[in-house]
């Protein structure tokens, strides 16, 4: 981690859960870490919480990264004040349980289309501009889930509903994104972090009681800093995580 010392991260839904695991472990590794989520109270509330020698390298920002402007805005301003980005963890996703896709509600359909895959896009394409401009061997790292790999029949009684159609097309966006950076010439890393069941509050209390196994967010966060650890030869394409006994 030595060579991410004093480094600019930037963590998408980073006000509670894996977000918030993911930007508390960076900064206290030594990373400068960029924390956004619609919730700046919860963000600027974890930020608190931090060690005072760390919270002068903890910068909460309010933004929506399905907004194509927020977006943009936050990266500008991370560019001019703190000179550019050199990972970026897209961890900002949604998940609409308890319906069945053939009769969900459309605008719950594009909230979780325009969160997890449309707003992983966008910064992923702001992040990559800004480490190829400089010249910057950075690394992007996407925050999948198991059900990007296999849909599952149900879960705890539930249908994943377009949940798992867009953590597929997670796995997919990842394999054209490491594609094109060999094309472009960079040793920019890419890694795709697929967890199992992880105790967050988007899934509710009864479904941890049913399977009765499960991750807590900080399983997820050594992971991210195992696979940014790495040598700068070596890249994690895919990790999996799951709990002992986890079934799926």
């Amino acid at each position: 981690m030595e060579r991410w010392s004093n480094r600019v991260a930037l963590v998408t839904g980073a006000s509670s859960g894996i977000g918030a695991a993911i930007a508390k472990d960076l900064v206290l590794a030594g990373v400068k870490v960029v924390a956004l989520g619609r919730r700046l109270e919860r963000i600027e509330k974890n930020h608190s919480e931090l060690p005072d020698n760390v919270k002068s390298q903890f910068y909460p920002r309010k933004c929506d990264v399905t907004n194509k402007d927020d977006v943009a805005a936050t990266f500008e301003w991370i560019e001019s004040t703190l000179g550019g980005t050199d990972i970026l963890v897209n961890n900002a996703g949604i998940s609409k349980r308890g319906q069945n896709l053939l009769d969900m509600d459309l605008e719950k359909v594009d909230d979780v289309i325009n969160t997890n895959m449309r707003g992983l896009v966008y910064c992923s394409q702001a992040a990559f501009k800004s480490m190829k401009a400089r010249n910057f061997d950075g690394h992007i790292v996407h925050i999948n889930s198991i059900y990007g790999h296999k849909v599952p029949f149900r879960t705890a009684g539930q249908s994943s509903n377009i949940y798992s159609p867009t953590k597929h097309a997670v796995t997919a966006i990842t394999e054209v994104m490491r594609n094109e950076l060999i094309n472009f010439e960079t040793k920019i890393k890419i890694t795709s972090i697929s967890p199992g069941l992880v105790r967050t509050e988007i899934i509710p209390d009864e479904v941890f009681e049913k399977i009765g196994c499960y991750l807590n967010p900080s399983d997820i966060s050594q992971a991210v800093l195992f696979a940014i650890g790495t040598p700068p030869h070596v890249q994690i394409h895919e990790m999996t995580v799951k709990p002992v006994g986890e079934f799926i």
